[in-house]
């Protein structure tokens, strides 16, 4: 299949098992926000690999719909509960769900979805439940720890390329990794397979964090949030690090300098996008970004599938590694 197809038919699938459900419609504020965010559009890059996880090893995606569902609402519970910490008002081009309701919707119902993952786990059985719940409770824990680590780097200068790199790999990197996993395990696939193709996704993960933080700065206003928004939250990105490590004496202390202010400067994101370029550190992460897609891409050569479904994978990440949204 497609990877269109396999987004088509998710999306017909989440209508059916949540957003037309009578059974999620009451009480109405609890419901609402999670209705909304669903249908916020998006990539749906983890359920899709979910369900091709499963039709790689073995040839049906249908018995991965339910998992896929439970890491799509996972992936948008950390949404609604990032947008609060973070204090974004865009999500995906539209208002964020604290914004639209009030902070207490966004938990509440960002805990709810969380919830609901769980329960669409309970349509598996035996082994598979047990592996597959195990590997979800591993990865939403490292997805916490992930968030933690952004935001101690928010308060901190001192945050090298390694620190950064391990807070995007729990941060991002993992899901994406399990996603594809989970529908190995699904799809009953090898250990070594589901490890490789874990390795796969992993690297993957990576790739799209960077490509995500290069189009934070350098993406275009359809790029679906606020461009600007990381350097306007301090966030402590590889352009910043990178920026650090290269500046003069002089350039660096007027960078950090521009790390102290919250808000308040309406010139940060064009003073401190200046330095970004005038270090040339936007073709480092282009570079980083191509080195961990030809580490996915040699993940995919080890694993013992048809050449047609290694067409797929490669297809994916060339390109997830030159998209613009």
């Amino acid at each position: 299949m497609e990877l269109n197809e396999y987004k088509s038919v998710f999306l017909e699938y989440l209508s059916e098992e949540v957003v037309d459900n009578k059974g999620f419609s009451q009480p109405d504020n609890l419901y609402a926000p999670i209705h909304y965010i669903l249908q916020l559009g998006g990539k749906r890059l983890r359920p899709v690999l979910t369900m091709m996880g499963c039709d790689i090893f073995s040839g049906n995606y249908k018995p991965a719909l339910d998992a896929a569902l439970a890491i799509e609402m996972f992936h948008n519970f950390t949404l609604m509960h990032d947008d609060i910490m973070d204090k974004a008002s865009i999500r995906r081009g539209e208002i964020t769900v604290h914004k639209k309701w009030d902070t207490n919707a966004g938990i509440l119902s960002g805990d709810a979805l969380m919830i609901l993952a769980y329960q669409f786990f309970e349509n598996y059985e035996g082994d598979t439940f047990k592996k597959i719940v195990a590997l979800f409770n591993k990865t939403a824990i490292e997805v916490c720890e992930g968030q933690q680590f952004d935001i101690d780097f928010e308060t901190s200068m001192d945050v090298s390329l390694e620190d950064y790199k391990k807070m995007i790999g729990y941060k991002t990197a993992v899901l994406v990794a399990a996603s594809l996993k989970m529908g190995a395990i699904i799809g009953n696939a090898s250990r070594r397979e589901a490890d490789l193709i874990y390795d796969f996704g992993f690297h993957l993960g990576m790739a799209f964090q960077l490509q995500d933080d290069y189009l934070d700065t350098f993406g275009t206003d359809d790029f679906g949030k606020k461009i600007g928004g990381d350097i306007l939250e301090n966030k402590k990105t590889f352009l910043v690090i990178k920026v650090l490590e290269l500046a003069s004496k002089e350039d660096r202390s007027e960078i950090e300098k521009l790390y102290v202010i919250k808000e308040g400067d309406k010139n940060k994101v064009e003073k401190v996008t200046s330095f970004f370029k005038k270090y040339h550190v936007d073709s480092f992460i282009q570079d980083e970004i191509q080195n961990y897609t030809k580490k996915a891409l040699a993940d995919c050569e080890k694993l013992e599938i048809s050449e047609i479904h290694k067409t797929s994978l490669r297809s994916f990440a060339n390109n997830l590694m030159k998209r613009k949204l």
